[in-house]
């Protein structure tokens, strides 16, 4: 009698092409063949004629075990199967369980084998290019909630993730509970692939999103990949980048660090919003002001008129308005460069124009309330914009009144203790003009000048990326 030993191997996805060379080389000497029976149509143009198959159906796996020690301890032979690889969902662990259970001798070899995760990643380009993790949505080993801890964690942690067991005939509800926990951490636009029957004569290969993702298509032979944050689709394939930072995607210089950071806030203020159900413009500016104070009090003092940042969008965006005037040379500074540029807007204070010194000291008032009357000379119908002076607001109001100024809209924002809640009050009886208003005594320039950030980059709100002027 010779020498018994059990080889476990992998012998991949489904293609004789995609089986090891070990692997083919252990299958066509081993005396003895382990598996489930499906899987034996995939070797049997490698068994030498005198071997023997043990074949059994599903959930069988024990049994299987318990013949490879039997016909090992008879000194043959033995190979164990498992599609993919041996050793991830595979027969390796309970092997190596029983030799620990049984004290036995016997020689143990597994031999790696190609994944199913990794077959399907290759049919849909680059998908795992960073870091990843694999889960099975199977609970017949393992309790749901622990399943659920995990498709959390992965969620969070920008994992590529890649998903077996997906649905089963009696199991179908919990791929949707995955998509729905997903989606509170990834962009909605994400990539998402899935292989059904990966490398058999059935293939089907499809890309889609996070957000038209339907888990109808899938079913117990299907493999689904989902993107991390900088995963993108290029010609029908899913391609992440070795780096998260400075990566080039379709020809152009995406997400630098700057921008991921403010992504990523974005979406963590979002997800403490207490009123998460408020319209995408007014959420946006919401969102930046949070963003810039790291006050969560904003949303109950961020008075925004209905469609003020989407209709001001509009109106700076198609050139009907091309001047924003601050009242402080801070909130002027603030307001990004890149985004004027891209839109071809001028943003002027006359805080320290010649007239503005003048005139205030002829008429004895201040100079952001001179700026403001000299701005209004010139630019009847820009974007008025207030950070710091109750007074110059004030002085906007009263031209308004007087009909010397038609304001394309009004942001609210001065700070203070003295005249700051009073010129607030003045502004909002003018129901035409759409406003953005900071009530009681908070405000600022940053604050300012980061809700005409949030006008500028409107067309950004969909997506939920900020910062792409940053």
């Amino acid at each position: 009698m010779g020498t018994g030993k059990i080889i476990v191997a992998g012998i991949g996805p489904g293609s004789e092409s995609d089986i090891t060379p070990a692997v083919l080389s252990a299958i066509r000497q081993s005396d003895v063949i382990v598996g489930y029976k499906y899987y034996f149509r995939f070797i049997e143009k490698i068994i030498h004629p005198g071997a023997i198959c043990i074949d059994s159906g599903m959930k069988r796996e024990k049994t299987r075990a318990e013949e490879a020690y039997n016909y090992a301890a008879e000194g043959k032979v033995v190979t164990v199967i498992s599609s993919g690889d041996a050793g991830i969902y595979g027969m390796a662990p309970l092997i190596y369980e029983m030799q620990r259970e049984k004290g036995s001798n016997i020689p143990i070899e597994v031999l790696p084998g190609i994944s199913a995760f990794q077959k399907a990643a290759s049919l849909l380009g680059a998908p795992v290019g960073h870091d990843f993790c694999v889960l099975s949505l199977s609970d017949l080993m393992t309790p749901w909630e622990l399943i659920e801890k995990r498709i959390k964690a992965a969620a969070m942690a920008d994992f590529i993730t890649a998903i077996y067991n997906p649905k089963s005939e009696g199991r179908y509800w919990q791929l949707y509970r995955l998509i729905e926990l997903f989606l509170q951490e990834r962009d909605p636009q994400t990539p998402v692939g899935f292989v059904r029957q990966a490398g058999r004569e059935e293939q089907e290969v499809t890309v889609t999103t996070l957000a038209d993702f339907d888990p109808e298509q899938v079913d117990m032979f299907t493999v689904i990949l989902i993107g991390n944050s900088q995963t993108y689709r290029f010609d029908n394939k899913m391609i992440t980048p070795r780096g998260y930072y400075g990566e080039i995607k379709m020809g152009k210089a995406e997400t630098g660090i700057g921008q991921d950071i403010m992504i990523r806030s974005f979406r963590t203020i979002e997800k403490e919003l207490k009123n998460k159900d408020i319209p995408l413009d007014k959420k946006w500016a919401l969102l930046h002001a949070i963003h810039t104070t790291a006050d969560f009090d904003m949303e109950n003092i961020l008075r925004i008129d209905d469609n003020a940042v989407a209709s001001l969008y509009d109106r700076l965006n198609s050139g009907a308005v091309r001047t924003i005037i601050t009242d402080v040379t801070m909130a002027a500074s603030g307001i990004r460069k890149g985004a004027l540029q891209r839109m071809g807007l001028e943003v002027k204070c006359y805080l320290q124009d010649e007239k503005a010194v003048a005139l205030a000291t002829e008429k004895g008032i201040t100079r952001t309330q001179a700026g403001i009357r000299i701005a209004v000379g010139e630019h009847p119908d820009a974007l008025f914009v207030f950070g710091n002076a109750p007074t110059a607001l004030m002085e906007l109001c009263d031209l308004i009144r007087k009909g010397k100024a038609t304001p394309a809209g009004i942001i609210a924002a001065p700070v203070g203790f003295v005249h700051v809640q009073e010129s607030k009050h003045m502004v909002k009886p003018f129901t035409s003009i759409p406003k953005l208003i900071m009530e009681g005594r908070k405000g600022g320039s940053n604050l300012a000048a980061t809700l005409v950030n949030s006008i500028l980059c409107y067309n950004d709100a969909i997506n939920l990326k900020p910062g792409r002027d940053v």
